[in-house]
């Protein structure tokens, strides 16, 4: 099933850390491609406080086999590897942050995943590099693609494209 994933990354060599996630996420035993990259975006931290420093975020999709929580197990894992630890302060920085923002046409609600991603159609800084590789999803629970529910969000944050491309790496 094609399953969306958002990466962000605002502590130390953020460029390296969403390019290390994603080469985890290319290993992970019920992943395969085609991987769709977005561009990377720049973006304002949000609900944290005043002196956070600035995200870089992008999504990847991918075809996943496994069962939703088999992925959240695995993306929490590769988090850990990467320094994230499992106890944290909500919003706190974060060398990498894995979203699962949706699973094909899945909806799912648990106490300990959601998908779709609950807030996914509320961010600035996930819905502009979902326009980037699935401009006229229809996500679910949604009647707008992802390209209207960007033009019409009312989020104030700033996104803005970043100089540094990871879609012509090997």
């Amino acid at each position: 099933m094609r399953t969306g994933v958002a990466l962000g990354s605002n502590v130390g060599d953020r460029f390296q850390a969403l390019c290390n996630a994603l080469e985890a996420l290319r290993q992970l035993p019920h992943a395969s491609g085609p991987f769709l990259c977005s561009n990377l975006y720049e973006t304002e931290p949000v609900d944290s406080k005043p002196d956070t420093h600035p995200f870089l975020n992008a999504v990847v999709e991918f075809d996943y086999t496994a069962e939703p929580a088999t992925l959240l197990e695995s993306l929490q894992r590769i988090e850990f590897e990467m320094g994230r630890p499992s106890q944290r302060p909500r919003n706190a920085p974060r060398t990498i942050d894995l979203d699962i923002l949706y699973i094909a046409d899945l909806r799912l609600s648990k106490a300990t995943l959601s998908v779709p991603h609950p807030r996914l159609h509320l961010r600035r800084f996930v819905l502009a590099p979902l326009a980037d590789i699935r401009p006229d999803l229809r996500l679910p629970n949604q009647t707008s693609t992802v390209t209207e529910l960007l033009r019409d969000l009312k989020d104030p944050a700033s996104v803005q494209r970043n100089s540094l491309q990871w879609n012509t790496l090997p």
